[in-house]
């Protein structure tokens, strides 16, 4: 090697050193996680996803004068327009459920890059703390750690043999230099990350706001439409007798299913049969703000006479769960233009329970459900004007109250 070449190789060696009692202190005092160029990605994919949500949101949102032009040519038929309009209803409350379950997941998330930007914050000023110790020491004691070096070198050869230590604890120093640089900007990006979520976060909130005003909105206009027709009807016995043709249709439906249980029953007359064994119900709405309607005789708030009211209404804010009431099967979960979306379920010995009105459905027909589990929300669907579960009880054909179940 000539003398240009070893004189360079010392003057790496003497500025190295001076990097080495920082390098040691840094490298002693914590181990740190690093910022890869993958963790970055991670960041920037967060962000960009957080916004395309936004977006996606912004455009899935009901377009309510839309879905009133659409439901205008059906005013005409009323069973049509009430079946198109609870649609729309179903729709709105399926809008609304994925919101808040976006709402939900987007509040974790928030805190997660909470806690990650902590992280990343209490790393970064650890990292500039260590590298302003080191640029201090180096700046007070690197006179005399030159000294030292030529003082303690045993010979020349061993002076370049040490250069070669010290030249990988020179490499190390500077990856940690730029794991600081990376570090900084994964921690911006952080930053960023979290305003975006929390934005997605407040555009979810004001989109449940929005859907939940059209979705009260559709049912004012439904209600001013049963109404409406209500009143139209001049002729009070035509007005009972669409009362009681509603009431008989609904009858025929459940009727048709229990004679289709009771069918499949004979069929397998020879297997073990359901049997109800006397068992209290659960409240099948059990978030219900009041009893808006009794079982019995009562007085018709539109048609002026007593008429039979054969279930229990339970008043609820649509979405509420709504559950079943005891151990059985699923002989109906459906939709009809009177009792909107329902569920009917067998308990054995000719004991049925029937749910009305839901916004949607959580189970199947056939499918065997247990007491206390969720099959459905509650709504306004079929001859509804207003959200509320109607809860009737059957035995052997009849209409009996639901209070002889209830605890």
């Amino acid at each position: 090697m000539d003398s240009r070449g070893i004189g360079k190789r010392i003057i790496g060696v003497v500025m190295v050193l001076c990097l080495l009692a920082g390098t040691v202190s840094f490298n002693t005092s914590h181990v740190y996680a690093k910022a890869t160029t993958e963790s970055i990605k991670q960041k920037e994919g967060q962000i960009s996803n957080a916004k395309k949500e936004r977006e996606t949101m912004k455009n899935s949102l009901t377009n309510l004068q839309n879905v009133k032009k659409s439901l205008e040519k059906e005013k005409t038929d009323l069973n049509n327009y009430i079946t198109q309009l609870d649609a729309n209803l179903e729709s709105i409350q399926k809008k609304i459920d994925e919101l808040t379950e976006k709402i939900a997941e987007k509040e974790q998330s928030i805190k997660e890059t909470e806690e990650e930007l902590e992280e990343a914050i209490r790393i970064q000023n650890e990292q500039y703390e260590a590298m302003k110790d080191r640029i201090r020491f180096m700046y007070e004691k690197g006179n005399a750690l030159y000294f030292q070096f030529f003082v303690e070198a045993g010979s020349f050869s061993d002076m370049l043999n040490k250069a070669e230590y010290i030249e990988e604890l020179s490499a190390y120093d500077r990856a940690k230099l730029e794991e600081y640089i990376a570090h900084t900007e994964l921690t911006t990006l952080t930053k960023e990350a979290l305003e975006e979520e929390k934005k997605t976060l407040d555009e979810a909130k004001a989109d449940v706001v929005i859907e939940e005003e059209n979705l009260q909105n559709l049912i004012v206009e439904k209600n001013k439409e049963v109404n409406s027709i209500a009143g139209d009807i001049k002729d009070k016995e035509a007005a009972i007798a669409e009362y009681e043709k509603q009431i008989a249709e609904e009858n025929a439906t459940i009727a048709a299913l229990e004679k289709a249980v009771e069918a499949e029953k004979a069929e397998l007359a020879a297997q073990n049969v359901r049997k109800y064994d006397g068992g209290m119900f659960a409240m099948p709405c059990p978030s219900y703000s009041r009893i808006s309607d009794n079982f019995g005789m009562r007085m018709h708030p539109t048609l002026g006479i007593q008429k039979m009211h054969n279930g229990v209404d339970f008043a609820a804010p649509s979405g509420s769960a709504i559950l079943a009431a005891y151990d059985g099967k699923v002989v109906a979960a459906a939709y009809n233009s009177t009792m909107g979306n329902y569920v009917m379920i067998s308990h054995g010995s000719g004991l049925y329970t029937v749910y009305m009105h839901a916004s949607s459905l959580s189970v199947s027909t056939g499918a065997e459900v247990s007491k206390g589990q969720k099959i459905a929300s509650v709504g306004s669907t079929g001859r509804s004007t207003g959200p509320h579960l109607h809860f009737g009880v059957r035995l052997n054909g009849n209409y009996v109250s639901p209070w002889n179940y209830l605890k």
